[in-house]
């Protein structure tokens, strides 16, 4: 049977994928943070999870302000890197695993959770940082991945709550499709960044440290912060954290914190990261 191992939460900032492309990650701004980020590497290395699902929001690359999709999954056998405006990254094309994704879509539906399903998609910085944070520059990507996405960028998106619970819907999918597999399953955004408007720059480490930490201890009382005290204290893009909890709802209420960092700024964002086993 296929098992979830591990849930991984890690902001995607687009500038990462930046300077890991051009080679610019060193000196006193990048160190601290290839530091910081070195105990994921490991895990993934030491684990070797078979296929990574990766929640991540398409920043316009696949679907416009016409198409407002609160959730959906890809189905297809490979993902391109998305061309956002500058040609398409630099990496490797994602394999993707039609069958699990399948699996997961009718498992989804059939829990009355409506969702779209992709069979052609290009994956944007959303998706493809966290691969290079997790990676760095392999020639070929170590796993198969299933992109996941979620609709944050525009009003109204999804409550918390019906991240966490459609995190379990994936989690109950997952553990009854046969092959013989491991999972991991990463949320990713956020946390606290305001790109627009009278805020822009906000960061609020402090909010996210206690966030962070209520997100793993006591995920039923997170998944219930409304989105207005998320965009007061997070910042407009901060909502991205609902992301997280997607993830979250896909692990055990009870979980081992392996690995939390978090550094502040990364180009106009706090930048956090947490590694979560089941305790079992």
């Amino acid at each position: 049977m296929a098992k979830i191992i591990g849930g991984l939460g890690t902001s995607h900032i687009p500038t990462i994928g930046k300077v890991i492309d051009h080679d610019e990650m060193h000196g006193d701004y990048w160190d601290p943070f290839v530091k910081g980020i070195q105990p994921a590497r490991d895990w993934m290395k030491e684990n070797q999870p078979d296929v990574c699902i990766v929640v991540y929001n398409d920043h316009g690359s696949n679907f416009s302000l016409k198409d407002i999709i609160p959730f959906g999954i890809g189905m297809a056998d490979k993902y391109l890197p998305a061309d956002e405006g500058y040609g398409r990254r630099n990496v490797p094309t994602c394999d993707g695993y039609p069958a699990l994704s399948a699996h997961i879509a009718e498992s989804l539906i059939l829990d009355e959770f409506d969702i779209v399903m992709s069979n052609e998609l290009d994956v944007d910085h959303g998706l493809t940082v966290p691969l290079s944070i997790m990676y760095d520059q392999p020639e070929k990507w170590p796993c198969k991945v299933i992109p996941f996405y979620v609709g944050v960028v525009q009003y109204p998106q999804p409550t918390g709550n019906r991240c966490y619970n459609i995190g379990k819907a994936i989690r109950k999918a997952v553990d009854s499709f046969l092959e013989d597999i491991t999972v991991a399953i990463l949320g990713t955004g956020g946390l606290s960044h305001q790109l627009q408007g009278q805020r822009a720059g906000l960061i609020n480490q402090d909010y996210d440290k206690k966030w962070l930490r209520n997100f793993i201890d006591e995920p039923l009382k997170t998944k219930d912060i409304s989105h207005t005290e998320l965009l007061r204290e997070a910042g407009s893009e901060g909502i991205e954290a609902i992301m997280w909890l997607v993830m979250r709802g896909a692990m055990d209420e009870e979980v081992n914190e392996v690995y939390s960092f978090m550094h502040t700024p990364v180009s106009n964002t706090n930048y956090s990261l947490t590694i979560l086993e089941n305790k079992k």
